[in-house]
């Protein structure tokens, strides 16, 4: 496999979750980004941990999707995240979510 034919078919399974995401999004109430993923979850705890002069976030996730390009299965029950970087977490508006 060439480099110019891998990068097509990253860019095919790209475009094939982007779409994946837009069809699943209205089953979901939250989007959470973190430095290495991002989320979408219809609950999330976040937990802010000051440990020995350093801040770290737990997020537990529960009933959510995955966005990774890589994974075969991207639907999980319950997700557990520990991070030092910077978390976002957004309350999905309404209309995203098909109640409107």
């Amino acid at each position: 496999m060439s480099a110019e034919d891998l990068e097509e078919y990253e860019s095919d399974v790209e475009l094939q979750l982007y779409r994946e995401y837009k069809d699943v999004c209205p089953m979901f109430r939250y989007v959470v980004e973190t430095e290495r993923r991002f989320y979408l979850a219809n609950e999330v705890h976040q937990n802010v941990v000051q440990d020995n002069g350093r801040t770290r976030v737990e997020l537990d996730l529960r009933d959510a999707w995955v966005w990774d390009m890589y994974r075969q299965n991207r639907f999980v029950t319950h997700v557990r995240v520990v991070t030092f970087k910077d978390v976002n977490i957004e309350e999905l508006p309404r209309e995203e979510l098909g109640l409107e």
